[in-house]
């Protein structure tokens, strides 16, 4: 599996992945049952997002984002998806390595939220070398959040 430049065609595909409104949430934040491939393709045209899939072979089977704050020299990692069928394989492993990787060619610091409940999610981030925050720091970054959040920071010590 190899990490790619998104390409916005692939909008629609990404885009039904998600198959639940809590899907959604956990997903992008987005309190809707499913998300337009317009709104998807924008995301990648944002200043500051690199958008990238992961292919196998041909086929995009994840998605995910570099949010890029070059002023706090920092990367978050956000809007991560794994087609459905690909599920509990170890791609989204596979994809937040790589992602990881990315996001530190462009700087040292690497996180990422996750929506409370979202047990999945945090296992995977934990398996790849991401640990909480402390619990000042989160509050301090949810002071700011319309949800608040688990904040995770990349460690791999």
């Amino acid at each position: 599996m190899r990490l790619v430049a998104f390409d916005p065609t692939d909008a629609g595909t990404v885009a039904a992945w998600s198959r639940s409104r809590q899907e959604t949430l956990n997903w992008c934040s987005r309190d809707e049952s499913a998300v337009p491939p317009e709104v998807v393709a924008g995301w990648a045209e944002q200043p500051d997002v690199i958008a990238y899939g992961l292919v196998d072979g041909d086929d995009l089977v994840a998605y995910g984002e570099l949010w890029v704050d070059d002023q706090e020299a920092e990367v978050e990692l956000a809007r991560l998806i794994v087609a459905p069928t690909r599920r509990n394989r170890g791609v989204g492993r596979r994809l937040v390595g790589l992602l990881t990787a990315a996001a530190q060619a462009i700087h040292p610091v690497v996180f990422l939220r996750i929506r409370p409940g979202n047990e999945a999610a945090l296992r995977c981030y934990a398996g790849c070398g991401f640990t909480r925050v402390p619990a000042a720091e989160e509050a301090d970054w949810n002071r700011a959040q319309p949800t608040p959040y688990l904040w995770m920071v990349f460690n791999p010590d």
